[in-house]
């Protein structure tokens, strides 16, 4: 057989014995669940290929097209490559970057850290990684909001016991003091995110102070006989806001906070800069201490190119200004598209409804069409029945929040609107109308 890729012959294992066989992975592997938003995106793309003209609303990510980075990062990318910025950034991130990061974050949040409080990551996930794995041992218990982004795979990864608070849209699907109350006692973690993916609601002043004087009552009865308790705030969408809600952080709120909060962002939502994979970590100096040994063993460093020039991006205040007046009007022209068009269909007697956009780049909205039968007889069941059907008959894919750790079908999906136009926003919403008009003429 000749050599080269296509001659390649790989046996599988043969199965010796007639008992089960032991497996060849760990039992991490072996259990964890692939990415719903990527399946429903691999069945977008699918669609597409065959020539179906699809309106996306699956990937929490942008069209460089209609959303750019800031000429500045991308001018300081390609000046650093031209000095010869290409070798290991220093561990913990370059000073010139960690020294901006201080400084925004004192001018722009109203937090002040030392420098060792920094830790400079390749994008946001390693910070959430590190810290799970920094806090949490195997049986701890982690608490978290559902809707959230990942936190049940985070806690597969480090052995935790999970701990889902379920929220629901009359609280903007938002956490409260006393919805947690019941869960912290003994718990390791607290993990929140504002805003919110994938809902695009915000937490108020008043909402996150009374959770963060949860936090340190807790902490204040542990002292010197418990581990403490951490809240991991999530705050990569902060700059990404369009409504009356303005951005809130914990520490800025209750400076007691700072001693148990680690905080992440990133400039990979803010500035359309998703590849780019520069993000960071706030937070007391022990914890990002261990927290950057991991990253460090895991080779988690950002690219030095994009450190050089994100540390002069955050220096650049007129810029960015300038920058985020445009993209946030172009985010918010499309969420506003979205939410009247639903609110239209609510009020033509349709079974849809929306949460009002506050931030980020998503938009929660309900198809409420479990129990209703399409024209060929299909009684619609799950929300997998739903997003079918919407792609289907509408061309519309969205996702459900079963991928954000809600077991329950209730109707609820996100909508991401980094990847369109308005126009094919527009275009979208009568293929909607028309498809949930036929299921209510079923019945």
């Amino acid at each position: 057989m000749p050599g080269g890729a296509e001659g390649l012959s790989v046996a599988s294992p043969r199965a010796e014995g007639t008992g089960p066989q032991p497996s060849r992975v760990s039992s991490v592997a072996l259990g964890m669940a692939g990415s719903l938003i990527l399946e429903v995106a691999t069945d977008v793309r699918s669609r597409t290929a065959c020539g179906r003209q699809i309106c996306d609303l699956t990937i929490g990510d942008f069209d460089s097209r209609q959303f750019p980075i800031p000429q500045v990062l991308r001018d300081g990318i390609i000046a650093a490559l031209g000095a010869g910025e290409t070798n290991y950034p220093a561990g913990p991130g370059m000073p010139a970057l960690r020294e901006a990061i201080r400084t925004f974050s004192r001018e722009r949040l109203g937090i002040a850290y030392p420098l060792e409080s920094v830790l400079v990551t390749s994008g946001a996930r390693p910070v959430l990684y590190s810290a799970y794995r920094t806090l949490v041992d195997p049986g701890d218990r982690v608490v978290f909001p559902v809707p959230s982004w990942q936190n049940s795979y985070y806690c597969q990864l480090v052995g935790a016991t999970e701990v889902p608070v379920s929220c629901d849209a009359a609280a903007d699907f938002l956490p409260s003091r006393e919805g947690l109350e019941p869960h912290l006692r003994g718990a390791r973690l607290l993990v929140l995110n504002s805003p919110v993916n994938p809902t695009g609601t915000m937490f108020r002043a008043d909402a996150l102070a009374a959770i963060c004087d949860l936090v340190l009552e807790e902490n204040a009865r542990r002292r010197g006989r418990e581990r403490p308790l951490y809240l991991l705030y999530d705050q990569v969408y902060w700059m990404l806001t369009f409504g009356a809600i303005p951005h809130v952080t914990p520490v800025a709120l209750r400076p007691a906070m700072a001693e148990y909060t680690i905080s992440l962002d990133a400039i990979s939502k803010s500035f359309a800069a998703t590849g780019l994979r520069v993000g960071w970590a706030l937070g007391p100096p022990d914890v990002v201490r261990y927290m950057g040994d991991l990253v460090v063993h895991m080779g988690g460093w950002a690219p030095r190119p994009e450190q050089v020039a994100t540390a002069v991006l955050l220096g650049s205040g007129e810029a960015i200004a300038d920058y985020h007046r445009t993209m946030n009007r172009g985010l918010k022209e499309r969420l506003d598209a979205l939410y009247a068009g639903v609110r239209a269909m609510r009020a033509a007697g349709l079974p849809v409804e929306a949460t009002a956009p506050a931030g980020a780049i998503y938009l929660s909205a309900r198809f409420a069409l479990a129990g209703y039968r399409t024209a060929s007889g299909q009684r619609l069941v799950t929300n997998q029945d739903i997003r079918r059907y919407l792609l289907d008959e509408a061309d519309f894919a969205a996702v459900p929040f079963q991928a954000f750790g809600v077991p329950e079908d209730t109707g609820w999906f996100r909508l991401s609107v980094g990847a369109v136009s308005v126009a094919g926003i527009e275009a979208a919403l009568p293929k909607v109308r028309a498809a949930l008009e036929r299921v209510a003429a079923n019945g």
